[in-house]
């Protein structure tokens, strides 16, 4: 089960936190991602991070504005959102895969790579 939660209502340039807490999972093996959705759009990749927290892979829209991190202790992934833009507006959600694979290339970007999805966290970023 996991739940994300920090979603809500930020004006173009403001930031925000994304936490996703898990559990019945063994997190410190489970690669972790970020994906989105917005109305008519198919859910996107957004950020990943790998089981052993070495790897982080983001999308090009979000390079250089949106950060992954892991804690292990707390069995949370974030995902701070800087410089927010009115096309980050969507439903954020923590995708999980439990099984420690390695993956190469662009491979933690992959939807079905990731096994379990919870409740989303809505982002609404006004221009």
């Amino acid at each position: 089960v996991q739940q994300a939660s920090g979603g809500g209502l930020v004006q173009a340039g403001g930031s925000l936190r994304l936490s996703c807490v898990t559990s019945g999972f063994t997190f410190e093996r489970s690669s972790m991602s970020w994906f989105r959705q917005s109305p008519r759009k198919e859910r996107e990749f957004v950020a990943a991070i790998s089981w052993g927290g070495a790897t982080t892979l983001y999308a090009d829209s979000v390079k250089g504005r949106f950060a992954i991190s892991r804690d292990n202790a707390n069995n949370t992934v974030y995902l701070q959102m800087n410089s927010l833009k009115s096309e980050d507006t969507g439903v954020y959600y923590c995708g999980v895969d439990p099984r420690a694979r390695t993956y190469s290339g662009r491979g933690l970007a992959n939807r079905p790579n990731y096994l379990y999805w919870g409740k989303g966290t809505q982002v609404t970023v006004s221009s």
